[in-house]
């Protein structure tokens, strides 16, 4: 089980046909309409190659008046994956909000017996292999060429955490080409909307600044939940996701 998170950056990448968002100026990308359940394309579930692990639920419900995702993690693992093109890739602010209303006290990010999240909301980009540590290059490459396309190579994840102070930041304790930023940290009232809205580019350089000095294009944005490793459960809501 431990070994299976050094593939994340590889798992979050998993690709298989479907559209990319290629448009200019603000995109609601969770711009439902009278969906419900199964979230629709260009959504796409994505879990760790050849997961025999439940898998995380994710589904478009009513709430409040609107229609939202719901995202359930009941030992499990799972992310919802929107791949990204053309001027989207070279977006620069991504907002939504969230909230979470079944925490997992078990979890620690800090420990590979404790990495799951109740919500964690990830931007994928291609940075160079060049600019990749020589060790995680061999890795990344191997793992190209196993999924016969362009995967990820630096993935940063926001996180809500109350475990951890807001504002923190660190590396997954399986692989380092995926790094964590608390929005949301101790203390936080759960059960209560949170607004978010980030500069990509700020944030990719406070994390990853010390591989690049510039903003590689950005590959994809995913919505991601998990309790696999401490086999706990967790329940949150996202909506009004849009990139800019």
């Amino acid at each position: 089980m431990k070994q299976h998170r050094a593939t994340l950056a590889v798992a979050i990448g998993m690709s298989v046909a479907g559209a990319a968002l290629s448009v200019d100026g603000p995109n609601l990308l969770t711009d439902f309409g009278t969906a419900l359940g199964a979230p629709p394309a260009p959504w796409r579930f994505v879990g760790l190659p050849y997961q025999s692990k439940p898998m995380t639920r994710f589904r478009i419900v009513n709430h409040e008046g609107a229609r939202v995702l719901e995202v359930s993690a009941d030992e499990s693992y799972g992310n919802l994956v929107h791949d990204l093109s053309g001027a989207a890739s070279d977006a620069r602010w991504l907002s939504w909000r969230w909230r979470i209303d079944v925490d997992n006290p078990a979890g620690d990010p800090q420990k590979r017996s404790g990495d799951d999240h109740a919500l964690a909301v990830c931007a994928m980009f291609d940075l160079p292999l060049a600019a990749v540590p020589f060790a995680e290059r061999q890795v990344l490459r191997a793992a190209r060429v196993a999924a016969g396309e362009l995967l990820p190579s630096a993935t940063m994840c926001y996180t809500w955490d109350e475990r951890q102070a807001q504002g923190a930041s660190s590396n997954s304790p399986f692989t380092r080409r995926v790094r964590y930023l608390v929005l949301r940290g101790s203390g936080e009232p759960l059960q209560q909307w949170r607004q978010e809205r980030r500069d990509l580019r700020a944030d990719f350089l406070r994390l990853f600044g010390g591989e690049a000095s510039a903003v590689p294009p950005l590959l994809a944005v995913s919505v991601s939940a998990d309790a696999d490793n401490t086999h706990g459960h967790s329940l949150a809501l996202l909506g009004d996701m849009v990139l800019e």
